[in-house]
């Protein structure tokens, strides 16, 4: 939203995006942003991104590992060159890069997406985000719920009035307010809704409900007879 904490925002956002490279059920692939701030938005993000190291992902000085094998990386060039051809502008990235052997790709990011596009449409599971224009809130969100799928959503505003209406509205079965989309506590429940998995959630120290047998209790020390919703006393 127009009145987030934009480095706060950007710094969830490349951790979501860029932080397993993409290659996550919960990762930020799209980010919806007030068209005010966007300008300001899309620049931080890229000037941030530049700045990620790829290699060794077992390595702290690495930002961005590689992925899993080589038909990702053909899936993920698939999608950019979708991307390009929608009339999506690809603004950093978008090649296969070979900093070491392996499996990598360019951190990549395409503005001028319409909710409509592949790219915002489907799962790519790569280092690929895409930035989207909203007018205003009501319009965000319905980007948002626009996509077959309903995982992981995440808010950024100071405004918390417009924290709960999401936390309402987002069709998600997760919902973080000014906070990153990946990195779910497991000891909650966690899964989505719409066409994201399958049967229940996982349901973290929820699961004991299912391995319980519930008893009701009634103590009385009245000492007198209790005529259950007849006295009022």
């Amino acid at each position: 939203m127009d009145d987030a904490d934009l480095d706060l925002a950007v710094d969830g956002i490349i951790w979501g995006a860029f932080g397993t490279s993409g290659q996550r059920c919960t990762a930020a692939s799209r980010v919806i942003a007030h068209e005010k701030i966007l300008p300001a938005l899309s620049k931080k993000i890229i000037e941030r991104t530049k700045t990620l190291k790829l290699g060794n992902g077992l390595l702290e000085t690495t930002d961005v590992g590689p992925v899993i094998n080589n038909s990702q990386l053909e899936k993920i060039a698939g999608y950019v060159d979708i991307g390009k051809n929608e009339g999506a502008k690809l603004v950093l990235g978008g090649k296969i890069a070979k900093p070491l052997p392996g499996y990598f790709f360019e951190p990549s990011i395409f503005t001028d997406v319409t909710p409509d596009m592949h790219i915002a449409q489907e799962e790519i599971f790569g280092p690929v985000v895409s930035l989207i224009s909203a007018e205003n809130f009501d319009e965000a969100i319905k980007f948002a719920n626009s996509v077959e799928y309903g995982l992981s959503s995440s808010i950024y505003t100071g405004n918390m009035r417009n924290a709960f209406k999401a936390i309402e509205k987002i069709e998600a079965g997760i919902t973080y307010i000014n906070a990153s989309t990946i990195g779910a506590e497991i000891h909650l429940p966690f899964g989505g809704i719409k066409s994201t998995g399958n049967g229940t959630r996982e349901a973290g120290t929820t699961a004991i409900e299912e391995f319980t047998e519930i008893k009701t209790v009634y103590f009385d020390y009245s000492g007198k007879l209790q005529k259950a919703q007849i006295d009022i006393e």
